[in-house]
């Protein structure tokens, strides 16, 4: 039957993009983000209104890259949705603070289906609820591939904790999940799907949101987000700082599937930890251990720098030869 004048057909579960339209689309993803009780002007107009009642605003912006960042064949359009709003929550909880508002762009191929879009956005919503943010707006557009661009607003109630603040003599301290990522993306890497809990882990992380704010509360003096690898946004720390760093390995936690993959790799699964990325934990220093909140690990020291060694990581006491995190280019 013919839809009536002026009816909107429904959408097959085989429509693309290039069926919806750009308009029907942003009104099927808009119908599926709440807006908070902060949102004044939501999704629909030129720009968001968001009512903010004090503190500092903290403010983000990550790109996801198909191909760079994800691939279809390894993970869920939900997935990539839970991976893309947790890596951009996880940057205001590095601060400190809580996010509250995202925006959101998608760039993708006209023939992309629509269900995969839908899914992304469900996934999406879903990892924003963990942290009652609302998201605001967005855009979209054709590419070649999907490219997810997500801008993020958040708070603190406290001066927000910084890259900058250590200083000699304070502990180094990690919380969250380190490594699980890296191990998924090796399994998935060489065509494998098991240990199950590391592939998950790859494809939808759990960063620990609550303890950034927890964090600042106890006195940490520099703050960071795990993205790109241990070491790697160690050395952000210690370069912003001006000191350096050493990771005592014989405080990481191992657990029992990095084992395994370090078995079935025959590589150590340290350097999983050390040098993988997207588990999205938060490192800090601390002036000392007593101030180092509950669920936190004390995995090394903040030592004085020689003009030439500032920014330096080691491990042990020692250079580290191995891989330290990823790279952008």
């Amino acid at each position: 039957m013919a839809p009536l004048p002026g009816a909107t057909p429904s959408l097959g579960p085989s429509a693309t993009l290039a069926d919806a339209g750009e308009f029907r689309l942003i009104s099927e993803l808009v119908a599926l983000f709440d807006q908070g009780e902060h949102v004044l002007v939501g999704p629909g107009d030129d720009a968001a209104v968001l009512r903010i009642r004090g503190g500092h605003v903290v403010v983000s912006t990550d790109l996801v890259v198909e191909g760079r960042h994800f691939r279809r064949d390894w993970a869920s359009a939900e997935d990539v949705g839970h991976r893309a709003a947790a890596q951009n929550l996880s940057d205001i909880n590095a601060m400190g603070g809580r996010a509250h508002s995202l925006t959101v762009g998608l760039a993708a191929p006209a023939d992309l289906p629509v269900a995969w879009a839908l899914d992304f956005a469900r996934g999406f919503a879903a990892e924003c609820a963990l942290v009652g943010a609302s998201v605001v707006g967005g855009d979209l557009t054709r590419a070649s591939e999907v490219v997810i661009a997500v801008t993020v607003l958040g708070s603190c109630t406290q001066a927000p904790v910084l890259r900058s603040g250590a200083a000699p003599g304070e502990v180094l301290a990690i919380t969250g999940r380190q490594g699980w990522a890296a191990g998924g993306l090796a399994v998935l890497g060489r065509g494998f799907r098991s240990p199950r809990a590391l592939v998950e882990a790859y494809r939808r992380p759990e960063p620990p949101y609550d303890a950034g704010r927890v964090a600042a509360e106890a006195g940490a003096t520099s703050l960071i987000d795990i993205s790109d690898g241990l070491l790697a946004d160690a050395a952000h720390v210690a370069a912003d700082s001006g000191v350096t760093l050493d990771v005592r390995t014989a405080a990481l936690d191992v657990p029992e599937p990095l084992l395994a993959v370090g078995a079935a790799l025959n590589s150590d699964p340290v350097h999983l930890i050390l040098g993988g990325g997207d588990d999205h934990a938060l490192l800090a220093t601390f002036p000392d251990a007593g101030r180092v909140p509950p669920g936190w690990a004390v995995v090394g020291e903040v030592r004085a720098a020689e003009p030439d060694q500032v920014g330096v990581v080691t491990v042990d006491g020692q250079p580290y030869d191995g891989p330290t995190g990823w790279t952008h280019f």
